[in-house]
């Protein structure tokens, strides 16, 4: 697809410093675009790579334009531009409207005619799928399942009983949704499993990577709202709550009946406890174990960065002696105590 960038200005309100006749058809690196290339800075470590780069035309803020060798767009947020210039220049594969000979549709499902159903796929009972949805390959929809307009489910996706997917979200390949919560009551030393008889509630323009998995419901639903973003191999646990435009990096793991606010940033492996509450617009940065609720916005970290293994093994030696020598530092501070009531009672 080729398109000018005098096109791509007007589009996304940018300010063109250059020919706007210039055709562009695909997006690359600083270093590896070409005259038919798009590029982009938004970072300052980068602007050194500015000055050789020969895309025909870089995606920039004001402050990096006076050092660009070719045509600008130049925009506020270059990093949010460029995302929608490579929208337009690389769109998602379109699957012509009908259904494969090898899918099995149960009776009663209703599928739009303008909806794909890829090779492979298993369509339940009770199934609704909106117009110009594309199931991929393999994709299961059990009995009672609800997938909006313009999602994309791009392959290998497991949707269990009855949950519901809004519109224009996509489930990348390997996604389970909907399995059963780790619901289990002691009863004599076994384990009894409680029915988990909610379900998930995935609302519009979410993105859930692949091989991520989002359990059902206990008794009620667990929901993730709308634009939420939810990277590769993460586990959600029933009825968890996850709030508008919230995203979590890759293998975040959030047990069961936590909440999370809306505007949050997760960080990779960061382990969050259950029943906890954290506001909206709170960061987590990577590796952090989160075991109490956040009620204030703002940064919170819990992870140590590491060291060279002797200086490592040297930390941990120390953090092991701190409780020794707390209770050390507690009966000092007792006899220190009691020698000066003495003196004052010597006075």
């Amino acid at each position: 697809m080729s398109v000018s960038i005098g096109e791509l200005a007007v589009r996304f309100g940018c300010e063109l410093r250059g020919d706007p006749g210039v055709e562009v058809e695909r997006v690359a690196t600083l270093a590896e675009a070409d005259a038919r290339s798009v590029a982009f800075v938004a970072n300052p470590r980068y602007r050194a790579q500015l000055a050789a780069t020969r895309a025909a035309v870089v995606v920039l803020n004001e402050a990096s334009a006076a050092d660009c060798p070719s045509a600008a767009l130049v925009a506020d947020n270059p990093h949010a531009t460029f995302a929608r210039i490579a929208a337009v220049l690389h769109p998602a594969p379109f699957g012509a409207p009908g259904v494969h000979p090898s899918a099995v549709i149960e009776s009663g499902a209703q599928i739009d005619p303008s909806a794909h159903i890829a090779a492979l796929c298993v369509i339940g009972a009770g199934v609704v799928v909106g117009a110009r949805a594309y199931i991929g390959p393999q994709c299961l929809l059990e009995d009672g399942v609800r997938v909006g307009a313009d999602v994309r489910l791009v392959a290998r996706v497991t949707l269990c009983r009855s949950v519901e997917v809004g519109e224009r979200t996509v489930i990348q390949p390997g996604a389970v949704i909907g399995g059963d919560g780790f619901g289990f009551a002691q009863d004599r030393g076994r384990w009894l499993k409680v029915p988990q008889i909610g379900s998930v509630r995935i609302g519009p323009d979410v993105e859930i990577g692949a091989n991520t998995t989002i359990d059902r419901g206990a008794i009620e639903d667990t929901l993730i709202e709308e634009g939420a973003k939810l990277d590769n191999l993460i586990q959600v646990g029933h009825n968890v709550r996850i709030g508008a435009h919230t995203a979590l990096a890759a293998c975040v793991g959030v047990s069961g009946s936590t909440s999370i606010g809306r505007r949050c940033m997760i960080g990779g492996q960061v382990g969050i406890g259950g029943h906890l509450s954290i506001c909206d617009d709170v960061m987590i940065t990577g590796c952090t174990m989160v075991s109490h609720s956040v009620m204030r916005p703002g940064v919170y970290s819990g992870g140590i960065p590491f060291e060279e293994a002797h200086t490592w093994r040297r930390l941990v030696g120390r953090f092991k002696r701190l409780e020794a020598l707390s209770t050390r530092l507690k009966a000092l501070e007792r006899r220190s105590a009691s020698a000066q009531d003495l003196e004052e009672d010597d006075d």
